[in-house]
């Protein structure tokens, strides 16, 4: 009876922590690593470069670190520790939009 208890209070707290909106925040430690491995030269040492960083899990631990720690201080105290490199906005989303057709608005970043 108590292991489907629970189970039971496992799967809700699920449902709707799926279901509620969230603050995602903006990734910040992940995005500038995504920066710095498209600063390698070359298309075969970033390959490299992913394929050590996924197999190691240094993308997933940054953005663990990002979801757990940095963008819920962000949420929280309104300040996010970790700060995109200046050549790190959104370089890649607004290739991407500008090749689908979508609009691209640049904001810029107020330094604390």
């Amino acid at each position: 009876m108590r292991k489907s208890f629970k189970a039971a209070t496992l799967a809700a707290a699920l449902v709707l922590g799926s279901l509620t909106p969230a603050c995602y925040g903006p990734f910040n430690a992940t995005r500038n690593l995504w920066h710095w491995n498209g600063q390698i030269e070359g298309k075969w040492g970033q390959e490299a470069v992913f394929l050590v960083c996924s197999i190691i899990p240094v993308y997933g631990l940054f953005m663990l670190g990002d979801v757990l720690i940095f963008n819920s201080i962000q949420f929280w105290g309104g300040d996010n520790p970790i700060k995109l490199t200046a050549e790190a906005p959104n370089t890649e989303v607004d290739r991407v939009a500008c090749l689908v057709g979508l609009p691209v608005s640049v904001q810029t970043l107020q330094v604390h």
